[in-house]
């Protein structure tokens, strides 16, 4: 069993980059992976969904990447001669032609476009895709095994919890179970008791079977509770699942909170009443702990 909550941070590097991924994950209905990275990797968004859909069923996956470089022998200083050429011959004509100066001062000029842009560029070699792509499925991989492991680790936890409520389910059933049928037995000898007062002996015994039939029925719970013990052995059977169970628990929890309202209707010894809320408040507590479990 597994929580949809966790966290997971993986790291890959080469000569040029280090690359860092870190996950943190919550309850979801479905898988819903939202990511946030550098622009320079945004070919490789496919990749990182495909390892999540690997790796994680259900939860909100948000996953930040950090791409940061190693050396800056990566960038390289690039010259627009033919430009400072432009600029150096205009000037030295339009010096000329407009204040008749000869002896022009070509180094200043240079050193000052120098810091202008336009002239002066910084071309940066970036690494080859494949290169990069090799360094995402590294981080990726590592990030979502310590995920997984994560969401076990707390899954355990869960496991343990709603094992002990079923038992606390179970025992109330039974104890629902032998108060039914001694509360059916009372029943019926308190009704017939009741009739032989009013009625003494003009009371027709068919017609008081048929009676006592119609009123048991009307209060009978036995098939409630029977599909009850049938729901916990199920939920049972998924709290031993290797896989995602969240989804097929959740229904299950419904349709046990179905059969505890029909019994509580049905009944009216405060008794039963007593244990159909305590029922209520396990199931409702089962609910909050499924709501994090894929």
């Amino acid at each position: 069993m597994k929580s949809m909550t966790g966290y997971g941070q993986g790291t890959a590097l080469n000569e040029a980059y280090e690359l860092s991924i870190e996950l943190k994950s919550v309850n979801n209905r479905f898988l819903d992976l939202q990511i946030r990275m550098p622009k320079e990797l945004n070919a490789y968004e496919t990749i990182l969904r495909k390892i999540a859909k690997e790796q994680v069923q259900r939860g909100r996956v948000d996953m930040y990447i950090n791409l940061m470089p190693l050396k800056t022998g990566n960038k390289e200083v690039s010259i627009r001669w033919e430009l400072l050429d432009q600029l150096i011959e205009s000037l030295k004509t339009g010096a000329q032609e407009r204040y008749g100066v000869i002896d022009f001062p070509v180094k200043e000029i240079l050193l000052k476009s120098l810091e202008q842009d336009d002239y002066v560029i910084l071309v940066d070699h970036k690494e080859s895709d494949e290169t990069l792509e090799i360094l995402v499925h590294e981080a990726a991989q590592k990030a979502f095994v310590q995920l997984v492991q994560s969401r076990e680790f707390e899954g355990v936890g869960i496991q343990a919890v709603l094992s002990e409520y079923r038992k606390n389910i179970f025992a109330l059933l039974e104890e629902l179970k032998q108060f039914v049928d001694i509360y059916e037995a009372d029943y019926q000898k308190r009704y017939e008791e009741k009739l032989q007062e009013y009625l003494g002996n003009t009371i027709d015994q068919d017609r008081l079977l048929t009676e006592m039939a119609i009123l048991l029925e009307r209060g009978d719970v036995h098939e409630e509770l029977d599909r009850l013990s049938i729901h916990l052995e199920k939920m049972d059977h998924l709290l031993q699942t290797v896989g995602p169970v969240g989804r097929e628990l959740d229904f299950l929890l419904q349709e046990m909170n179905r059969e505890v309202n029909t019994i509580g209707s049905k009944s009216s010894p405060i008794q039963i009443k007593d244990i159909v809320v305590q029922l209520k408040t396990i199931l409702e507590k089962i609910r909050e702990q499924i709501q994090n479990i894929e």
